[in-house]
């Protein structure tokens, strides 16, 4: 045990983490050496609102110049 691999790790105060690696990892089982452990396929764990896709991004702008064309019209009216 004393002469197995450490993980790789830094823990919260910046030290290195003391746990032995996994069987053929460089993390020990608490920092992703674990068998299915890491984010999923395709990064989903940073999907929230959709607000920065392509399809919000365009939304927003189709919104933003309907509401100048409407100031614009009101203005006129004035």
């Amino acid at each position: 045990m004393v002469t197995s691999p450490r993980c790789g790790a830094r823990t919260r105060d910046g030290t290195a983490c003391r746990a032995p690696a996994v069987h053929g990892k460089c993390r020990c089982r608490m920092h992703g050496g674990a068998p299915r452990s890491g984010a999923p396929k395709g990064n989903r764990n940073a999907y929230r609102h959709g607000m920065c896709t392509p399809d919000g991004r365009a939304e927003r702008h189709r919104m933003k110049t309907l509401l100048e064309d409407a100031r614009k019209l009101l203005n006129e009216l004035k």
